[in-house]
């Protein structure tokens, strides 16, 4: 996923130039109606894309996966989807930012807009720390875990695991445990804020649309 990477380092750098140096992009409503259009259009396409994303693993794919598939496939399926899931809505929040720094330069921008795009750029904060700190950490620290699992033919139920109760007479099996559950944890808060900040904006939106 190099490409993908580089492409996300662009997008990332070009959304702070906009966010900070607004003038050198002519954004502002003086704009050509062209350029406002797509920039409009690529805030949408993407914010959509982003909070489409987040709530369909956070809330549907995970848990219809962790109940039907044996843990350890899970797990590794989990750290192939992970990373692409973090990507798509780090890309796709990044543009969101740009986009949205352009139509509402902060100079010029107002008190909620201020708010919404701070919530925009925790939503891309959160997701970038998932994507190159939380999960990188919690695949090495899964793949450990699973081998150790595997020599105690434990790690192929569905749905529960004899995990924590081989953990009681294990104590490296525990301690795994316990720093896989810190490194988890935190993943799952980043995820769960990032979400929440597109939530805000969700609601932003929907103040927006006239129906």
């Amino acid at each position: 996923m190099a490409w993908a990477t580089r492409f996300l380092t662009a997008v990332a750098f070009f959304a702070v130039g906009v966010v900070f140096a607004p003038d050198l992009f002519g954004s502002g409503p003086e704009s050509a109606p062209i350029v406002v259009s797509i920039a409009k259009l690529a805030h949408l396409l993407c914010f959509a894309t982003a909070w489409g994303a987040a709530l369909w693993v956070t809330f549907i794919g995970g848990i219809i996966m962790f109940k039907n598939l044996p843990r350890h496939m899970f797990g590794n399926l989990q750290s192939k989807m992970f990373p692409a899931y973090f990507m798509v809505v780090s890309v796709s929040a990044a543009t969101s930012v740009a986009a949205f720094a352009y139509l509402h330069p902060w100079k010029s921008a107002s008190s909620v807009e201020m708010y919404q795009l701070g919530f925009l750029l925790s939503a891309l904060g959160f997701n970038l720390s998932n994507l190159l700190v939380f999960t990188p950490m919690t695949i090495e620290m899964m793949k450990k875990r699973h081998k150790v699992e595997r020599e105690l033919n434990i790690g192929e139920e569905v749905g529960w695991s004899k995990n924590m109760e081989v953990a009681k007479a294990n104590p490296k099996l525990k301690a795994m445990n316990k720093k896989f559950g810190m490194i988890h944890g935190l993943s799952s808060l980043a995820n769960i804020l990032s979400f929440g900040s597109l939530a805000m904006h969700s609601w932003y939106l929907a103040g927006k649309i006239n129906l």
